[in-house]
């Protein structure tokens, strides 16, 4: 009985990987047969020419301003309903250099009482354990 089951199984192994072997190897799609490639173009010129020497070259920020341009296009056009909640929420009125000045230490915002000014200014402890001091 052991016998038969192995020549079973065997003969099972035979019979499903002789397929593969009597059919020899895949062909494979050429993956350059499928598009043609395109040829090589030189690009235009764009009337570019080398610096001339003694000329006054951009400065790092105009150079910076110019590269910003460049990549995302300058300012986009706003549509009808943004510039008017621009409007009704005030952006005439709005300080320059706002978010500046907003993490900066000595800025207050909103005077959140003295407790919150107390715990912010607290100095850090060494202890693993959180303390609390109870009645104030």
């Amino acid at each position: 009985m052991r016998n038969a089951l192995t020549a079973l199984a065997l003969a099972a192994a035979v019979t499903t990987s002789g397929c593969a072997v009597m059919k020899g190897r895949a062909k494979t799609p050429d993956e350059f047969a499928v598009a043609r490639n395109a040829p090589l173009i030189i690009p235009p010129d764009f009337s570019l020419a080398p610096p001339v020497a003694g000329t006054a070259g951009l400065s790092p920020s105009e150079a910076q301003q110019q590269a910003i341009d460049v990549l995302f296009g300058g300012p986009a056009p706003r549509s009808a309903s943004e510039t008017s909640l621009l409007d009704t929420a005030g952006r005439a009125s709005a300080q320059l250099g706002i978010r500046s000045q907003v993490w900066d230490p000595d800025t207050r915002l909103v005077d959140k009482g003295p407790i919150t000014a107390q715990i912010l200014t607290a100095q850090n402890s060494s202890s693993d354990v959180a303390s609390a001091q109870p009645g104030q």
